[in-house]
């Protein structure tokens, strides 16, 4: 099965940093495109990030742009974002997402984990 978890989430001070890890398994990790989403209190989901499947391309929201960093590591199956000068308003429930192609399929499908909580505050 397809599982997407999430980690590295907590409480952590404004400008401060943090990196969080989605270690994923089920799939062809390496040919896949990989992004982030957030959804903060009491708003939807917001896209944040995406790296290309070999990693060589990476795209970022405005809001997060010259912050945040993602990379994976095909190796481990692993994509991470590396969170660095946070803001309050960067409060939100993280997910790892990934538009995959299931078995017998031609057409994209959602696939995202449980999300990991990162909470901004002094």
């Amino acid at each position: 099965e397809v599982q997407l978890l999430e980690s590295g989430g907590g409480l952590v001070q404004p400008g401060w940093s943090t990196r969080l890890s989605c270690a994923a398994s089920g799939f062809t990790f390496m040919t896949y495109a990989m992004s982030w989403v957030r959804q903060a209190p009491g708003k939807g989901l917001e896209w944040v990030s995406g790296i290309s499947s070999g990693g060589g391309s990476t795209s970022y929201a405005d809001s997060v742009k010259g912050r945040f960093t993602i990379s994976r590591d095909n190796a481990k199956n692993t994509v991470y974002l590396q969170m660095d000068s946070l803001k309050p308003e960067d409060t939100a429930v993280y997910y790892c997402y990934a538009d995959l192609i299931p078995s017998g399929t031609y057409w994209p499908t959602p696939y995202w984990g449980q999300g990991t909580q990162v909470t901004v505050s002094s």
